[in-house]
């Protein structure tokens, strides 16, 4: 222990504190660990305002439109296989900036917009209306000029 203080004490020199506290098998694992975080924040910064962004005002008071444009069911398939591995994994990316860098809760919550599973809707209107998710993508709406989003349906005139 007397030898990684007199390291520290000496200088910073990352490289040889690595040696002494990260056996060689697992400085692989810590700059995996390093990619990973830098690639989840370089990720929600990109494409979390974008989909915020695009999502109606009224996306929480209306109903649930499911109708796709396909001429074959095949196609349909497809596209809705492929929109839940998308959702899935934007739910695994924000488990994983849960303890990374990065808008975790955010990334979670545009997952499970994704994701088709039943009671869907009561579970997204919970999670966005948790004290630090509503807060921060009605302020990425904003800044990006559209409305909060709305929770109660306006009245018809």
């Amino acid at each position: 222990m007397g030898e990684v203080w007199r390291m520290i004490s000496a200088g910073p020199d990352l490289t040889t504190i690595a040696q002494v506290w990260w056996p060689a098998e697992l400085r692989h694992w810590l700059w995996t660990l390093g990619i990973l975080s830098t690639g989840t924040l370089i990720f929600s910064l990109i494409a979390l305002p974008l989909v915020m962004v695009r999502l109606p005002a009224d996306y929480f008071t209306r109903r649930p439109v499911r109708d796709w444009p396909t001429q074959h069911p095949a196609v349909h398939v497809v596209l809705v296989a492929l929109k839940n591995l998308l959702g899935a994994v934007f739910v695994l990316a924000g488990i994983a900036m849960l303890v990374l860098p990065g808008q975790g809760l955010l990334t979670i919550f545009i997952g499970i917009l994704l994701l088709d599973f039943p009671r869907k809707r009561q579970v997204e209107r919970w999670l966005i209306r948790l004290p630090r998710i509503l807060p921060a993508a009605n302020w990425i709406r904003v800044r990006y000029g559209q409305p909060p989003f709305e929770f109660e349906p306006r009245e018809k005139v």
